[in-house]
């Protein structure tokens, strides 16, 4: 192999840990925009999603939030331990249920099995 092929393949490299570096929300972690972009490939699988919290409700242990992760905004709904407040930086994992699409729209959500901090 020659040397310039060799220095090729060592850039290649870095570009593609330094990519891997840069992935935002860590392993396992499926960017929103990709879960409503293609709904029904996701439809009630367990998913990773990680963001803040743009919007909470919660009543007696049940909540519900929005959460936005740069990429797109996702409802998540939890049937154990509350909302987290708005502004509060979580991660979720959960079943993705699609209800939805009509056009550009996209009507889904994630119920909570488990939180985290990302």
């Amino acid at each position: 192999m020659s040397r310039s092929a060799v220095r090729r393949m060592a850039r290649g490299l870095m570009f593609a840990a330094l990519l891997l570096a840069g992935c935002k929300g860590g392993a396992g972690v499926t960017p929103i925009k990709t879960l409503l972009d293609d709904p029904s490939q996701y439809d009630h699988k367990t998913v990773r999603i990680a963001g803040t919290v743009e919007e909470s409700a919660g009543f007696l242990g049940y909540g519900g939030y929005r959460l936005n992760d740069g990429t797109g905004t996702l409802t998540v709904v939890t049937h154990q331990g509350g909302a987290p407040r708005t502004g509060a930086r979580v991660g979720v994992e959960g079943e993705f249920r699609s209800a939805f699409t009509l056009g550009a729209t996209s009507i889904a959500a994630v119920v909570e099995n488990k939180r985290y901090a990302p």
